[in-house]
Formats: C-alpha cells, structure tokens, sequence
C-alpha cells in the first residue's frame, strides 16, 4: 500500500515538473499567453500619417475637384447682367444733350471730370470764350476764407461808412473777395483808395482786371435714363452752375 502512494505522488510531482517546463517555453512551446499577446499587436514606429482631416489628394489620372457651385453662379450672373445692360444700351433711349454755361475753365474740367468718374455713357465737349482785351482797375478786399468770414468784413466796412461795395459771388479765383469800385483808369482806383484808407479801410489794395474773365460752356451727350441723375451731380458739385440747351440739340 504504501509503495503504491509513493508512486502516485511522484506521478503528480512529475506532472507539475512538466507543465512548469511546458508553460516556461522550455519544451518548445509558444511561450505565454502574454507573450502570444505581445506578438499579435501592431507595430506603432511603422505607422505613417497621410492627412490631418484632408481628403487624400487625388490620384494621376484623377480630377481635381471642380469649383465651388455658388463661386460658379455667381460668375454666370454677373455675365448675364453685363449682358443684359449691354442690350439695354444698344436698344435704349435716344442720347440727350445737357449744357452748363457761364463756367470758368477750372470749374468746367470739375463737371468733366465728375461726368468721366460717374456716367461714364455721358460724352462732353468744352466751349469757350475768348477774354476781353479792354483792361480796368479795381479797389478791393482780397477774397476771404467763407461766405460768413466775407459777410462780416461787408458789416465792417458799414460801420465805417463806406458808400459802394459788394461781395464778389461769381465762380473763379476772386469769389468771395468784396469790390469797391471799378475804375477805367490806375490813377482813380488810387483816389478812391486813399479816401478807403482815410475811413480806417487797411486791407483794401489795387489790382488790374482784364476785362471779363474767360468762360467756358460744357455739353455733355448721353442716356437719357440717367439725365436727373447727372443734373443732380452738377448741381451738388457746383450749385451756382447755370444749365442752357444745347443748340440744334433735344435737352
């Protein structure tokens, strides 16, 4: 009996000696689970990052991805539109013709210009007048910086009793200066300003005036659509403009 229980525990011991060695790899096996696990993952240092939240660029022979659908409409409409003006003009209203005279020449190269910049349709003509060659002389303010800087010398010169003045409204580079007289000779303009001087006036002077200034007419033909529109431009530009009718023309 009993060495029938010595050898059923040597077959035990013998058992657990093999499996230790079987689960230790050292008969040949696949090693531990672990180990199987380990070999079963993926290897992280072999891994390559083709886009950050891009779609992959397309392959050769691939097209690229059309333009956006909205940028497209957009452009298709502003031809249509460029279009659709093009006829408009071609069938529209008859040209009209618009005048502004009396201008000086610097106020008339305004009118040309705003017409040039804003109603580009609108084609102008300048006219002007040749200067007077008969000479004068005339006592007067130098021109003053506003209408109410010139209002209140006018008020000065009342108080001093002066008889004959007035402010100089008229388009060009005196605007705004008050005159004192207009004499045909230099010896009577000085007269007249030693009995200024003798008032307390010292800030009256001589100067000579070549008759009238030059002048200049400017026509401007165009679309009759945009006539209230160019009128209105003119006379904010310049308010003291005077329109005329065109000779021979439809205004």
């Amino acid at each position: 009996m009993i060495p029938a229980m010595r050898a059923l525990i040597f077959l035990l011991v013998l058992g657990n000696l093999l499996f230790l060695a079987w689960a230790q790899g050292y008969l040949g096996g696949s090693g531990s689970p672990d180990a199987v696990r380990l070999e079963q993952q993926l290897q992280p240092e072999r891994l390559r990052i083709v886009g950050r939240g891009e779609p992959p660029a397309p392959e050769s022979g691939q097209e690229a991805p059309a333009v956006a659908p909205e940028k497209a409409a957009e452009k298709m409409v502003e031809k249509t539109a460029e279009k659709a003006a093009e006829k408009a003009a071609d069938f529209g209203e008859s040209s009209v013709c618009l005048q502004w005279a009396g201008l000086v020449p610097a106020d008339a190269e305004r009118v040309e210009r705003l017409l040039a910049e804003k109603f580009a349709a609108f084609k102008t003509a300048t006219l002007r007048t040749p200067v007077s060659g008969h000479a004068s002389y005339w006592v007067y303010i130098p021109p003053l910086a506003n209408k109410q800087e010139a209002e209140k010398k006018a008020g000065e010169l009342k108080r001093l009793s002066v008889p004959e003045y007035f402010i100089v409204q008229d388009a060009g580079p005196q605007r705004l200066a008050i005159s004192l007289g207009i004499f045909s000779t230099e010896a009577a303009a000085r007269e007249r300003l030693d009995a200024l001087r003798a008032k307390g006036v010292r800030s009256a002077r001589v100067g000579e005036r070549n008759g009238e200034p030059a002048r200049a007419a400017l026509e401007a033909s165009g679309p009759g659509a945009q006539v209230d529109a160019v009128r209105a431009a003119v006379a904010a530009l310049l308010p003291e403009a005077k329109e005329a009718a065109c000779a021979g023309r439809k205004s």
